[in-house]
């Protein structure tokens, strides 16, 4: 069995003083989860004081973003290496608010993920349709797309530690959510599509998270469907007692 996943993507939210509480909070609370990979994700000026408060505990620290050089004259950028000396394991690489806002493509997307493994972190590869898409039936078009662009070149061995997120943009901060009928389709077809790019091995193995309006309601339905393994969060992680009923909800339905 996939072990699942549940990653709270702060967006530009948390300040310091506001990131210190929110993580005290949550160890507390997460504490004697077990059997679950819980993962916060914030602001990269939240990183160094939240990578030490994680020390020791069963939470994880991600990044949003890096850029694909290991240094140089990139003003505003961050590399792998400089979040991988802040305690990063995972960075979250072309998320729809990248593409929408900064000019993320499938091509820079790939080179990202190139950056992030190369420099032994785990790359969380964002997918996922707009309304416009979805309404003229082309979701399977559109992520297909964009996984085997993500992927381009790169072996089977060398992206193994992946995960996929699927998250279609128009449930994302919206309120609406995708059915767990719905999410379940596009992991399959996610899964499958490994599966003839690699082999039956890696796509059985490979988590794929939903992203999408997750909250404590739905997260439960989203959870026992076959090919979801958990959830990339927004709005719900950044309060303590939402993301923890996220974590315990998951633990409950994988135990």
């Amino acid at each position: 069995m996939r072990r699942p996943m549940i990653a709270g993507n702060w967006k530009m939210y948390k300040d310091v003083n506001e990131a210190a509480a929110l993580v005290a909070d949550l160890k507390r609370v997460v504490f004697d989860i077990d059997n679950v990979d819980i993962v916060v994700i914030p602001p990269f000026t939240d990183l160094s004081d939240v990578g030490e408060m994680l020390i020791e505990s069963n939470i994880a620290l991600g990044a949003q973003n890096c850029f694909w050089e290991r240094e140089g004259a990139f003003t505003g950028e961050i590399s792998a290496k400089m979040l991988k000396s802040v305690r990063c394991v995972y960075v979250t690489i072309g998320h729809s608010e990248r593409r929408k806002y900064f000019g993320e493509t499938d091509e820079t997307v790939n080179r990202r993920i190139k950056a992030v493994l190369d420099n032994g972190l785990v790359p969380i590869v964002c997918v996922g349709e707009t309304l416009e898409e979805r309404e003229n039936a082309r979701t399977i078009e559109v992520v297909r797309t964009q996984v085997s662009g993500a992927l381009k070149g790169l072996s089977e061995e060398y992206i193994e530690p992946m995960v996929i997120a699927y998250e279609p943009v128009w449930a994302i901060g919206t309120g609406r959510t995708a059915t767990p009928g719905q999410a379940q389709e596009v992991h399959a077809m996610i899964r499958g599509l490994l599966k003839e790019m690699y082999s039956s091995s890696l796509s059985e193995g490979k988590r794929i998270l939903y992203g999408g309006s997750v909250k404590p309601e739905n997260i439960e339905d989203l959870m026992k469907e076959e090919d979801i393994d958990g959830g990339l969060i927004g709005g719900a992680s950044l309060k303590a007692d939402s993301f923890a009923a996220l974590a315990q909800t998951t633990s409950d339905v994988y135990s």
